[in-house]
């Protein structure tokens, strides 16, 4: 009987795709047995990249261990090195392969847009492809910080933030007009040109050239003082006021560079903190942390350099990117932005002056932030190794997923899922499943959780299956259910019924009284118990079944507001806002139009006699 060939693997597995490589720029992703991707890399030479891969024995640790573990390499070639780096920071943000460095991202930064398609613009926040016409300013660090910027732009600059809709069915002005925060043109209190003179003055100030705006302000302001028009000039000190208070809570702005990204990254015991500052129009419009995920031995350059590469995977960089290291392949990174920009971009370590100064400030932070970091990290590791031995894990728990279900006498049901692990709630990891058993019995708690966890335990299995290696739907370490022993028992027969194992399953349920601190927790196998008041594994398992009640009493109220706002003659084709229009005015209510006979509706302008018979039908089913 013939032996088997045994399976290549490691440095002998990556020899042997030597004789079919190309010397040729591309991509190359590197594979365990289980179909896992190890590592991404680019290469400007796939041939003697991978080459240097066969050779062995002269790698740090971590390339060693991941060698060992190749089992399968899969390549991919591009027309240059440039192409080749910009699909490697898109396949590491879309993998998160273990040995590259990858960080937790979330939605993109926020903007303020001013529209230019309306003759009166509206000033308002935007997030997403800037597919409306205006001027974008941004990006900011956060929602806060853009809400904090607007409110205070609208005090100085009056420019209305309504809608069009809004803005066409005004009859006489609004409280923002009465708080001095808009001009109300919508009433005219302001004509077209007063209004584009106050859209000039927000456009110089946004894009840095606010001296110039508030030199006209108080020249305006002393001729309506010398003229005794103290309303006037209180109404334009107000503005001024405004201006300044943005200028002053922006904190450090620059008078070296008007635009630019700055990263200061610090490092320390293995960890990475890289602060993002972000600086347009000579003003600095917020920052973040951010905590990439990499090897405990890779340099700090080299973490920072990969870190760039992804954070522009989806953004438009600036004409300057400041940094705190001296990132090895700046120059090709560069191209690699400027390609994608459509315009220069230059990456710069200052070494002196002011934008060292900066920088020296944007490291401290970096320091104290991951410092901050570290211990919560810590205490969070203590409460899972808590939870571990509650339970009687075998492990610390990486993934912990919390389920509760929402509705009111079985309507708007919905159901939510959260996420826990080392660090913290991971709020990406959320989702709600809105209950859709449509024979389902109104407040059936136990049917609704066994819809919910059928549904997203089947899509594990599904893909397990199928290796699906970027799945979302990671299987958890530990199931934790808002319920008691009712729940659990339809946990455990969901299980069973779908072959999933290895997943320890607790329930929880609130104590006599619905007091805190009394639970119970119900584990599979063993008798129901409690912890002790003051343990801090139960305050951390209350937080958790509480934040899973609140996003899943939030996602029904959101339901339940749009079912409330919706209408049904949105659902009739054929019926669309100007037909909408004319029948709630007509009939007064969209309970009236389905009361309402064929000739009745028929006799609403702007409705033909096959419309009218449509709209009869739809609320008269034969």
């Amino acid at each position: 009987m013939e032996s088997q060939a045994r399976p290549l693997k490691g440095a002998e597995l990556i020899a042997s795709y030597l004789k079919t490589l190309p010397d040729q720029p591309g991509v190359y992703r590197m594979l365990n047995t289980a179909g896992d991707v190890l590592y991404v890399g680019k290469a400007k030479s796939l041939k003697k990249r991978v080459s240097a891969y066969a050779r062995g024995g002269v790698h740090a640790d971590r390339l060693t261990r991941m060698v060992a573990e190749t089992a399968e390499m899969l390549f991919v070639t591009t027309g240059s090195e440039t192409e080749a780096l910009l699909l490697e920071s898109n396949l590491i943000k879309q993998l998160k392969p273990r040995y590259n460095v990858s960080y937790r991202d979330d939605k993109s930064f926020p903007n303020i847009l001013l529209r230019e398609d309306h003759p009166f613009p509206q000033l308002l926040k935007h997030r997403g492809a800037k597919s409306t016409k205006g001027i974008y300013f941004g990006p900011f660090a956060s929602a806060g910080a853009v809400m904090r910027t607007l409110n205070t732009l609208q005090r100085a600059f009056l420019l209305r933030s309504c809608s069009d809709s809004v803005f066409a069915a005004r009859t006489r002005p609004c409280l923002l007009f009465q708080i001095k925060r808009c001009s109300a043109p919508c009433v005219a209190r302001v004509d077209e040109t007063g209004y584009r003179e106050l859209v000039e003055e927000a456009e110089n100030f946004l894009t840095g050239k606010s001296r110039i705006v508030q030199d006209r302000l108080i020249a305006e302001m002393t001729q309506a003082s010398d003229a005794l028009d103290f309303e006037s000039a209180a109404r334009l000190r107000d503005r001024l006021k405004a201006m300044s208070q943005i200028q002053s809570s922006q904190g450090v702005n620059p008078s070296t560079f008007d635009e630019a990204d700055l990263f200061a990254a610090y490092s320390e015991g293995g960890h990475t903190c890289i602060q993002v500052f972000f600086f347009r129009a000579g003003q600095n419009w917020g920052n973040r942390p951010y905590f990439p995920r990499h090897a405990p031995d890779m340099a700090l350059a080299e973490v920072l350099e990969s870190f760039i590469g992804q954070f522009y995977d989806e953004r438009t960089a600036p004409k300057l990117l400041l940094t705190s290291e001296d990132v090895p392949g700046k120059v090709l990174l560069a191209e690699a932005l400027a390609l994608r920009a459509g315009t220069k971009v230059e990456i710069s370590t200052p070494q002196r002056g002011e934008k060292h100064e900066i920088m020296e400030r944007a490291l401290t932070n970096a320091r104290e932030q991951l410092g901050r970091r570290m211990a919560e990290n810590s205490a969070q590791a203590q409460l899972l190794d808590g939870v571990a031995e509650v339970f009687g894990m075998d492990a610390p728990p990486r993934r912990i997923e919390v389920y509760d279900n929402s509705h009111i006498q079985g309507a708007h049901a919905i159901g939510a899922l959260i996420v826990a692990g080392p660090e913290g709630l991971e709020k990406n990891q959320y989702r709600k499943f809105n209950i859709k058993a449509v024979d389902l019995t109104p407040g059936d708690d136990y049917a609704m959780m066994r819809e919910v966890l059928t549904r997203r335990f089947a899509r594990l299995i599904k893909d397990e299956s199928e290796q699906v290696m970027d799945s979302k739907w990671r299987r958890p370490d530990l199931v934790l259910i808002d319920g008691g022993p009712g729940q659990l028992s339809v946990a455990c027969q969901v299980f069973a019924d779908l072959g999933v194992e290895d997943i320890d399953l607790v329930s929880i349920s609130k104590g006599p009284d619905r007091d805190a601190g009394r639970e119970h927790f119900y584990v599979p196998g063993k008798e129901p118990f409690r912890l002790e008041l003051k343990s801090p594994v139960l305050y951390y398992l209350q937080r958790l079944r509480d934040e899973a009640h609140r996003f899943a009493i939030g996602s029904h109220r959101k339901k339940r507001s749009a079912a409330i706002g919706a209408n049904p003659l949105d659902e009739i084709a054929g019926v669309g806002a100007g037909r909408k229009r004319a029948l709630l005015q007509h009939f007064g209510s969209a309970r009236a139009v389905a009361a309402a006979n064929l000739t009745d509706i028929q006799s609403v302008a702007g409705v033909s006699e096959t419309l009218a018979r449509k709209i009869f039908d739809f609320f008269h089913p034969t």
